[in-house]
């Protein structure tokens, strides 16, 4: 059942003060992420072409920027009760983290099909990882019954004011680190990433163009953003596991809204070929779902010239055993 938002009710829920605010609180705990350059890029594209690479931020995604900063601003008695959140693994690991960081039990909701590596991961980090079967189980209603039951608050994956405010640094250090762009290319899941890049984008560098990438198997965002109704998708089977988002958020759907300028979809080839570009060009590590930004300008589906123009490498996150596998598929 689709959700029935106001889409005009929640654009103002962050601005760029929060963004601000959520830096100052990240800084000296989430790393000041690097911004790589490629020859071979700039003459394929005819442009200046930086990669803000999160696939090097703690856990080997943007999310652990979000999850910090929302974990930060708990009261003491939500501290010591703990958290619950529901993630395909990026959200899982950073929750799970920064509860080690600020001594926060955490307890992740994780699909029985998530990547072992971020199962792994989470685990690691100290959380109590509680799987289900997505095909048979509503994520949200089984966190929201277990948090109701251990009296744990949940903090969702992107739907969240200080999730998105902390998401939105990355754009916020990567504008800061290189000066104006022309055009800022974000992956879209459930639109937290984007949302908060784009309100970074639009106070740092106002004339640059925000555009949102989605799979074209999971392609809810863009169908939302274009017909400004909210629109669904269940279960759909991209590669790119972290944009496998039902839909876009109460707060953040109004926000891509207002703030976003465009959205367009990617396919799984395109994905792929893309992902292989980069580990062999860039010589990084990165998951499909953090190909998906450099996808659409690499593949010319965004075509432009004599721009700067910013990509947000959203995550690294991949079981290094299965990558044989998927590039074989090229």
């Amino acid at each position: 059942m689709t959700p029935d938002y106001n889409i005009f009710s929640a654009k103002n829920t962050v601005s760029y003060t929060d963004l601000q605010a959520a830096a100052l609180r990240l800084s000296g705990t989430a790393n000041r992420t690097p911004v790589l350059t490629s020859r071979s890029v700039n003459q394929r594209t005819n442009s200046q072409v930086f990669f803000k690479c999160e696939n090097f931020q703690r856990t080997g995604s943007f999310k652990f920027r979000g999850a910090y900063n929302a974990l930060a601003q708990l009261s003491d008695e939500q501290k010591q009760c703990g958290v619950i959140t529901y993630s395909s693994g990026n959200h899982a690991q950073a929750i799970a983290l920064s509860g080690q960081l600020l001594n926060i039990p955490t307890t992740i909701v994780m699909p029985d099909d998530a990547p072992s590596v971020k199962q792994a991961a989470t685990r690691g980090y100290g959380a109590e990882v509680i799987l289900y079967n997505r095909l048979e189980t509503n994520r949200e209603e089984f966190a929201n019954n277990i948090a109701s039951d251990r009296y744990l608050t949940l903090i969702p994956p992107y739907d969240h004011p200080h999730v998105v405010a902390g998401q939105g640094t990355a754009a916020k250090e990567l504008i800061e680190e290189v000066g104006a762009l022309d055009l800022l290319l974000v992956c879209c899941g459930g639109g937290g990433l984007l949302s908060g890049s784009a309100i970074a984008a639009k106070a740092l560098s106002p004339n640059c163009k925000v555009i949102g990438v989605e799979p074209q198997l999971a392609d809810d965002a863009t169908r939302s953003f274009h017909t400004k109704t909210l629109q669904t998708v269940r279960n759909p089977n991209t590669i790119a596991d972290g944009a496998r988002t039902p839909y876009l958020g109460k707060i953040t759907f109004p926000l891509v809204l207002h703030y976003v300028d465009d959205m367009v979809t990617v396919s799984e080839d395109a994905i792929l070929r893309t992902m292989f570009y980069l580990w062999e060009r860039l010589k990084i590590v990165v998951e499909p779902t953090g190909a998906l930004a450099a996808a659409a300008l690499l593949e010319g589906i965004i075509s432009v010239s004599d721009a700067n123009i910013g990509v947000i490498i959203s995550g690294g996150n991949v079981d290094i055993k299965e990558v044989g596998k998927l590039f074989e598929r090229l």
